[in-house]
């Protein structure tokens, strides 16, 4: 099991978010979006996702640059092991504090409102709360990795994930031994990965780059002032 999840599993999950948000795109383009709620419980609604949305993009930028950057880089800036966890701990921490924070509202708020609830689907429940998951879990690793500060467990990981990109066969040997906190945080990763094309998390990649500083959550509906009836 250990060299299917470690080894195989990536695979998978990686595929189906690919081909599978490929195929949405393709045979359903108008589900491809985040459906709007604003107009019910603005308030909460703002405050949790900016909580949530600016916590969870940090943390994924973090991972990203993290995991995926050569050893040998990080070397050559001079940084050592064990700075680059403390830092990633620090960082990590603030980031999933926040965006844990933000997706207990967004789930209350979903959970709480019956108008909101009616409109919510099963997947929207389920994917949010395991985002909520990934996040407790993601947090619970700082308290291992607060155990030993030499870094060895965070350069296991980075070995395996950059040997999953680079198609090495021994990628799942590189993680043997670590602890079953981390395990499980990457499994539960890549499970959130291999539904990605399934549920509401596709409009990420549709999210034009404006979003990070228009006004307001959604708009739902704009008029132009310079609009004449066809009549006239």
């Amino acid at each position: 099991m250990h060299g299917f999840i470690f080894g195989i599993y990536p695979y998978i999950a990686l595929s189906v978010l690919l081909i599978g948000s490929i195929a949405r795109y393709e045979r359903d383009p108008f589900t491809w979006k985040s459906s709007s709620s604003q107009l019910l419980r603005r308030k909460q609604l703002i405050l949790g996702s900016v909580l949530f949305h600016v916590g969870v993009l940090i943390i994924f930028f973090g991972h990203l640059f993290g995991l995926l950057t050569p050893l040998a880089i990080i070397d050559a800036l001079g940084i050592s092991h064990e700075a680059k966890q403390i830092l990633a701990m620090g960082v990590g921490g603030i980031a999933g504090v926040m965006a844990l924070s933000g997706g207990i509202i967004l789930i209350h708020r979903r959970l709480a409102d019956p108008r909101i609830r009616a409109t919510s689907s099963m997947m929207d429940i389920l994917i949010l709360s395991l985002l909520l998951l990934q996040l407790f879990l993601g947090l619970l690793t700082i308290l291992v990795s607060l155990q030993h500060l030499d870094g060895v467990e965070m350069v296991k990981f980075m070995r395996w994930a950059q040997a999953i990109f680079t198609f090495d066969p021994r990628a799942a040997s590189y993680t043997e031994g670590t602890s079953v906190l981390f395990e499980l945080h990457i499994f539960l990763g890549l499970t959130i990965f291999l539904l990605f094309p399934f549920s509401r998390l596709v409009h990420m990649l549709s999210a034009p780059v404006r979003y990070l500083w228009r006004p307001g959550y959604q708009i739902v509906r704009s008029r132009k002032r310079d609009f004449k009836h066809p009549a006239e």
